[in-house]
């Protein structure tokens, strides 16, 4: 099964002379690099499906928030959350606070 992970785009920068767009995204923590290749459009503060290294399509922070949700009530987010420095702050609706799962960023 293939998934594809929402994250916030913290920088971009180029790379290998400018022919490649790279972006720092956050998960829920966890900072990781991936290719904005395909997402010519996308800037920093836009949250971004993530799939192997690859940012496929751009999501308002509503749908990251229930897809970031919904992989972590099925045990799908691995190594992308800090699970022992990361509890995110949960709604009165019961959702994931994109504040908290990107509050790391700031620091």
């Amino acid at each position: 099964m293939c998934l594809a992970i929402p994250g916030k785009i913290k920088s971009i920068e180029l790379q290998y002379g400018g022919a490649l767009r790279m972006a720092k995204i956050n998960f829920g923590g966890i900072t990781k690099e991936a290719s904005l290749e395909m997402l010519p459009e996308a800037n920093i503060g836009d949250y971004v499906l993530v799939h192997v290294g690859v940012a496929i399509s751009k999501v308002d922070e509503e749908e990251a928030k229930k897809t970031f949700k919904y992989l972590k009530e099925i045990g799908e987010l691995g190594d992308l959350v800090d699970v022992d420095n990361y509890i995110p702050e949960e709604t009165t609706s019961g959702e994931i606070s994109l504040d908290e799962v990107t509050k790391k960023e700031d620091n």
